[in-house]
């Protein structure tokens, strides 16, 4: 900006080049350190100190209310309090208390008839609905009768509506105390009714925690708990014993395109995956073997005079190919696609195309070669990927990263502010397109700030 301040600027090049590292170093740490204080200042009222002290914070509002407990202590990472609302605090936890008590109950009508069995007699005597005729679980939502719906439902408004609503807040100033004082429960003891009431709600939040556990578990297996091999009929066991199910991972979906338990989208998937995988296992190698063992003699194209030589390796390479090479290309591919039949069933659609050369007549060793060939063309698909990236942004796709003088992410590797540890860190590519000028001008924005 053409000022020069007394005793930082002047001395030699190597002083100064270490003053500006240190001015943007120091910048950007300014930068962090004003945004916290910031933060801190709004929610507390002070930029730093003692957090004890901070009495008047809308944080400290609710630190002594009844479900504040250790390790966490009051733990809001979502901030519904930070407004310091009194009211709104009271309602949740009046909601909070609530679904918490629906929870232990659901939680214990999922386990109890596993262990003590269901009741006798009839649930609904007009439709000769037995007790023992209800499924444990969400099965069980398929059973209840029409009118037993009624009576959920109208017990659950007759509870509400006799409860007064919110009355535990606005008339008992107490969220979750409904006028009930259940027996073994309740005391009049302070210390023991807070220890109590502590209780509760730590094991309403497990609770809830729990029964979306079973409900999740229930409906994707068809029961809340147990040995998992005991599921037989899950969706999600039926492709279990496939090809390509391999150690550590086992059977991994975590996409959940299987869920369904549909044998022919999984046959579709499978042979799919089977062609990516050998087509990416001959790209990769196709990087690979001309940089080994070099590149065939002779002319790609005679009347366009180009030689194999000519071709670069990667990326570099679509733009060498004629149109008639495009056009071979695409015919080659379609004659593979168009010379058998692959439709559902047949041998081709499972990804056995007659090419027997790697297979084995004996079976083990066989499965042993198709699980192979599977997790190779998995690596492979992993490996050009990270092979186009590379190339794409280095002009290779693997070497010493000293040799890519050319690229555009080494154009500003020399600048001030490139420091130790990280070196230059550009996570957002801001810098992708190499432009001096986009560059020059965030620098020039950066120091700004950081002054």
């Amino acid at each position: 900006m053409g000022w020069k301040p007394p005793l930082l600027s002047g001395g030699d090049p190597e002083t100064r080049t270490r003053r500006l590292n240190a001015e943007i170093a120091n910048g950007r740490l300014a930068m962090m350190a004003i945004i916290g204080m910031f933060f801190q200042d709004g929610l507390t009222g002070s930029a730093w100190g003692d957090w004890a002290n901070y009495t008047a914070s809308p944080l400290r509002a609710f630190e002594n209310e009844l479900g504040v407990q250790a390790p966490l202590g009051f733990w809001d990472p979502a901030g519904f309090t930070a407004d310091g609302d009194v009211y709104s605090f009271k309602r949740r936890r009046s909601v909070e208390i609530k679904h918490g008590r629906i929870c232990m109950l659901a939680t214990m009508g999922y386990i109890t008839p596993e262990i003590t069995g269901k009741f006798g007699g009839y649930l609904s005597p007009s439709e000769k609905l037995a007790f023992a005729d209800i499924p444990n679980g969400l099965a069980a939502l398929g059973k209840v009768p029409f009118l037993g719906w009624i009576q959920i439902a109208g017990y659950a408004g007759f509870t509400e509506i006799q409860a007064r609503y919110d009355a535990d807040i606005n008339e008992r100033n107490e969220p979750g105390n409904m006028g009930w004082k259940p027996p073994l429960l309740s005391t009049s003891d302070p210390e023991t009714r807070t220890r109590r009431l502590n209780a509760e709600i730590a094991n309403g939040r497990l609770a809830m925690m729990a029964i979306i556990g079973m409900f999740f578990q229930d409906g994707l297996t068809g029961s809340a708990w147990g040995d998992w091999a005991n599921y037989t009929a899950s969706p999600l066991r039926a492709f279990e014993s496939e090809l390509g199910v391999q150690a550590p991972v086992g059977f991994w979906d975590p996409a959940g395109f299987t869920a369904d338990g549909s044998t022919e989208n999984f046959a579709r998937r499978r042979q799919t995956e089977l062609k990516h995988g050998r087509v990416s296992m001959l790209a990769t190698m196709g990087y690979i073997t001309p940089e080994i063992t070099g590149k065939l003699p002779g002319y790609l194209s005679p009347s366009a005079g180009l030689k194999f030589a000519d071709v670069p390796n990667g990326l570099a390479a679509i733009s060498k190919v004629p149109a008639a090479g495009w056009a071979q290309i695409v015919a080659y591919g379609a004659f593979c696609e168009l010379s058998q039949d692959q439709s559902k069933g047949t041998p081709a659609a499972a990804g056995d195309f007659g090419f027997k050369v790697l297979t084995s007549s004996d079976p083990a060793e066989k499965t042993k070669k198709l699980a192979a060939e599977i997790a190779n063309g998995r690596l492979a698909m992993m490996a050009i990927i990270g092979m186009f990236f590379q190339d794409g942004l280095t002009g290779s796709a693997w070497g010493d990263w000293a040799n890519y003088t050319a690229s555009p992410l080494r154009a500003f590797e020399s600048e001030l502010g490139v420091q130790a540890p990280v070196g230059f860190w550009d996570p957002a590519g801001f810098t992708a397109d190499g432009s001096t000028e986009n560059f020059a001008r965030r620098r020039q924005t950066e120091l700004k700030h950081g002054r």
